[in-house]
């Protein structure tokens, strides 16, 4: 049995319940570290001891490890869990999923009131993991493999590291699109799709808000009106389009992850087209330099890093250069319209990203009493 306190515990510690890390009530102030702490800390080469050895030194540490992991759901990464689990039994693994919103917030309060629990985050909020090293929060570490990682799914001094590639785009269901269906965002907006079209709340979401974005971009706000008129079911969770589609109560769904490996036994279409947008990312994970488990932190970062594992990822899509991905697919940076790069400067402007949420919190009607501002020619900026 695991000797971790509850899931509501291990979340709420941040927030004042004790779990003998420390004194209480430091001000967020005096708990960060000076801006540049971590450019003075050497990083050593990658890692060379193999996982075995590395489990071996983690038991010796004491077998435990808690991982804040950001999702949809709490089941979300059972599968991550059970897979670590069956390689490394013996290590009592606490992993919580949530928002990533929220995870941050956790973590900065854990901070500043000396009472952090996640030896490992691995978030989508990828501008908390340079604010977070530019404090010096950051443990710098290269695991084996790290030269292999794509630059831009790496930190040069490794704080961090990307440990899995996701994409959103739109998808749809097979049986239900028929020979009719959907090959860019562009068909979304045919009165034919009117009501039968879920998605994602943009505005809940940044890498739905950063997918929209996108499509702005390249199709404009007038187009964002027309969705609007679709009678588009929103909810909340990258995950809600994909079980409305299959599910059956919806054909399409906006705003959600995918595989885009080739299959024809496959109930869902993930589309991605050239010429047209949509997004990846890596999703980053660092052990955090005041972990109270820095070798199972590091055999985590390890095992999520190393070609067995990497090899197994659900969308084809490596984090490693020297996997291939699928026939039929590209490495996920090949892809112009994938704007790998895009979304870590996205998620950097933070005005930018607040100024996003309300405007399509307006035209999907979250601001009551408005009119669906592209069908006034209202734009921002106007």
């Amino acid at each position: 049995m695991s000797s971790f306190p509850s899931r509501r515990r291990v979340l709420t510690t941040g927030a004042g319940a004790a779990l003998g890390l420390g004194a209480v009530g430091a001000t967020a102030a005096s708990a960060s570290a000076s801006p540049g702490t971590a450019a003075r800390h050497a990083t050593g080469p990658e890692e060379t001891r193999t996982l075995d050895e590395l489990y071996q030194a983690a038991l010796k540490e004491g077998g435990k490890l808690v991982i804040y992991a950001g999702g949809d759901t709490p089941t979300q990464q059972d599968g991550t869990k059970a897979a670590f689990k069956a390689r490394f039994p013996d290590i009592d693994l606490t992993l919580i999923v949530d928002y990533s919103k929220y995870h941050d917030v956790r973590v900065d309060n854990q901070f500043a009131t000396n009472t952090l629990v996640p030896d490992v985050v691995q978030l989508q909020t990828l501008q908390d993991f340079v604010r977070w090293n530019r404090q010096g929060r950051l443990l710098p570490y290269r695991p084996a493999g790290f030269s292999k990682l794509h630059k831009s799914f790496r930190d040069p001094a490794g704080a961090w590291v990307a440990v899995s590639v996701i994409a959103f785009s739109f998808l749809y269901g097979t049986a239900a699109v028929g020979s009719d269906a959907p090959r860019s965002p562009l068909d979304l907006v045919d009165p034919k799709w009117k009501g039968r079209i879920a998605s994602s709340y943009p505005h809940d979401d940044d890498a739905v808000l950063y997918l929209y974005s996108l499509y702005v971009q390249r199709y404009g706000w007038d187009w964002v009106a027309r969705l609007a008129a679709q009678d588009v079911q929103l909810a909340r969770g990258s995950n809600s389009p994909g079980v409305a589609v299959s599910t059956g109560q919806k054909a399409i769904g906006i705003g959600t992850s995918g595989s885009a490996v080739p299959s024809s036994t496959s109930a869902t279409k993930f589309v991605i087209t050239d010429g047209h947008p949509f997004m990846a990312w890596g999703q980053r994970a660092a052990v955090l330099k005041q972990a109270a488990h820095p070798t199972a932190a590091k055999l985590y970062l390890n095992w999520q890093l190393s070609a067995e594992t990497q090899q197994k990822a659900f969308n084809g899509w490596s984090v490693r250069t020297d996997i291939a991905p699928p026939a039929g697919l590209k490495p996920v940076w090949e892809y112009p319209n994938a704007h790998v790069d895009g979304f870590p400067e996205f998620m950097a402007d933070r005005a930018e990203v607040e100024r996003l949420k309300q405007t399509f919190a307006l035209y999907f009607g979250e601001v009551k009493g408005e009119p669906t501002p592209g069908v006034l020619g209202l734009h921002p900026g106007a």
